[in-house]
């Protein structure tokens, strides 16, 4: 099978992400508007309680799958990196199979007495297949990234974008349509909304049915590669305790990730039922709706939109994942410190103009996506800007975890985001109350920040590097012009009376040129992938003559 390195690899991903998310925007969007800020709750609520369980099942399962075949690779053993799939794919069916029946489960209990939302009910249980054949589509992603093929990946996520996009929005529409006459099948519902919401949802499950029939395909058009190299192979029974190793820890890591929207979902709705004085009442609403309406546009709306490039960058992990691996295992210590640069440097290029272009033109940008919804957008454009910089910082955390992973650190990212989940929970409660759904923004901010911090800190500690700073300053001095300029041309140079696709248009072209310029005129700063190694304790006893090989070891 023929190899991609990172960069290839990475671009493959990251075009296939944007792809992704341009269908995932092509179905949130139009999705939104048809169910409003109330009925998009009854959506965030299942998707709030279908996430963790699907992170904790789903989420570590590629990355482990990828580590253990690169290294099986990298060390000739081929026929091991194959035994690694069929035994991943046999453990990880079965773990897939309990966590959906976990979902079904837990449906009622926690519709009727966590979220207070007893009608979203119906959506949980339709997104509960997803878990089951989530597993089995990340074994297979994660096989194919450890040989650094990303095209399985990229085209399974393809068909999984424009699956959901048809299906859910058709499905949506016609409950919408037709709900009189779809309501009388569902006598524990009496509300369209939520049908809708499910029916929405559902869309979910088929494009994760949808994915896992493009990887068959892959493998029926495979041709097996059978390479010789070492005859060892590890047991069954070693390699499941191996997966489960690596891939528990990055999951409970994802679990705890997703506990920010089970945080986001309580104190959300929790606190504006109890300071809904924080919070101008729209017409239509009815003060006990408030608090759902609240929540279900700040997760629909400004967390939509905000959760656009962290799903790009996420790629950059992926891409990273089996270079850096390689590196570790071979004491490659200069291609382990040029793809560590190279993957945070990509981070901030991808993710910097993005949050400045989104932070200047919020207004404009969700007026022109949502534009059914002028209260649910009006209670969401400061709440956006307040996003932004959290954006960078979990962009650039993305890749910083997979390395971790990488490097034989999978429980530090559980441990960071722990502490990430304690300062958002903390931030909301404190927060919310003065500031409504800004203050829920301005915790997500800080708590990414603080976990940015910490996942660099501990990373930069066992890999024994010190990035350089000089790219990243480059960087930003580019996005702060680059914000500058779109600032001037839609304040300065266009009438207020220009439709907003106009005022983005221009706006972005400008700001997005001088960018181009500016990270031109600075290349030599960004482009500077060197890293300061620590000097080795064995080095100041010894002298130089110590080797880094050794020293990795």
């Amino acid at each position: 099978m023929k190899k991609q390195n990172f960069i290839k690899g990475s671009l493959i991903l990251i075009v296939s992400a944007a792809v992704s998310k341009l269908l995932g925007a092509v179905f949130k969007i139009p999705l939104t508007n048809l169910l409003g800020g109330i009925g998009m709750s009854y959506f965030s609520c299942a998707y709030s309680l279908f996430m963790p369980v699907y992170a904790l099942t789903v989420t570590g399962l590629s990355a482990a799958v990828a580590k253990m075949t690169a290294q099986s690779m990298a060390l000739g053993m081929y026929e091991n990196a194959r035994r690694v799939r069929k035994t991943a794919l046999m453990l990880f069916s079965a773990v897939g199979a309990v966590g959906s029946l976990a979902v079904i489960v837990l449906a009622r209990p926690f519709c009727l007495y966590a979220a207070g939302i007893e009608a979203a009910e119906t959506a949980v249980i339709m997104i509960s297949p997803s878990v089951f054949f989530g597993c089995i589509t990340a074994v297979e992603r994660g096989y194919y990234e450890g040989m650094s093929n990303m095209y399985p990946t990229a085209v399974s996520q393809l068909a999984e974008g424009i699956v959901k996009a048809v299906t859910g929005l058709y499905l949506c529409g016609y409950v919408t349509e037709n709900g009189d006459a779809i309501i009388k099948y569902f006598p524990h519902c009496d509300d369209v909304r939520a049908l809708a919401a499910a029916a929405g949802i559902l869309g979910v499950t088929l494009s994760s049915v949808g994915a896992a029939i493009v990887l068959k395909i892959f493998r029926l058009f495979h041709k097996k590669n059978r390479l010789s190299g070492s005859p060892h192979l590890m047991s069954r029974g070693e390699i499941a305790h191996e997966l489960t190793a690596i891939a528990l820890p990055s999951g409970a890591g994802a679990l705890v990730t997703n506990l920010t929207a089970l945080i986001d979902m309580g104190t959300v709705i929790g606190c504006i039922a109890l300071y809904s004085g924080t919070v101008r009442v729209p017409e239509g609403v009815s003060s006990a709706e408030m608090p759902h309406f609240v929540y279900g546009s700040y997760a629909g709306i400004a967390l939509t939109v905000f959760n656009l490039i962290p799903s790009m960058t996420n790629m950059l992990g992926k891409g990273i994942l089996p270079s850096v691996t390689e590196a570790w295992s071979g004491g490659d210590r200069k291609t382990l410190e040029r793809g560590t640069m190279q993957a945070l440097v990509i981070a901030a290029l991808i993710s910097v103009p993005a949050a400045v272009g989104m932070g200047v033109l919020s207004e404009e940008i969700l007026t022109f996506l949502f534009p059914k919804q002028t209260d649910e957008v009006a209670l969401c454009v400061n709440s956006l800007r307040l996003l932004m910089p959290g954006m960078v910082c979990l962009c650039i955390s993305y890749p910083i975890f997979s390395m971790l992973q990488a490097i034989g650190k999978p429980s530090a990212p559980l441990k960071i985001m722990l502490f990430g989940a304690v300062v958002k929970l903390v931030g909301n409660i404190i927060l919310i109350p003065i500031m409504g759904a800004d203050g829920a923004a301005l915790s997500t901010t800080l708590c990414y920040l603080l976990i940015l911090a910490a996942a660099l800190r501990v990373y930069c500690s066992a890999a024994k590097l010190r990035p350089m700073v000089s790219p990243f300053a480059a960087v930003l001095y580019s996005g702060i012009m680059c914000g500058a300029a779109a600032y001037l041309a839609e304040s300065v140079f266009l009438d207020e009376s220009a439709p907003p696709i106009t005022r983005i248009l221009v706006a972005g072209a400008v700001g997005g040129t001088v960018y181009i310029a500016s990270i031109a005129i600075l290349r030599k700063n960004v482009t500077e992938y060197r890293c300061k190694s620590y000097t080795p304790r064995c080095c100041k006893i010894f002298g130089n003559n110590c080797s880094s090989t050794e020293y990795m070891k």
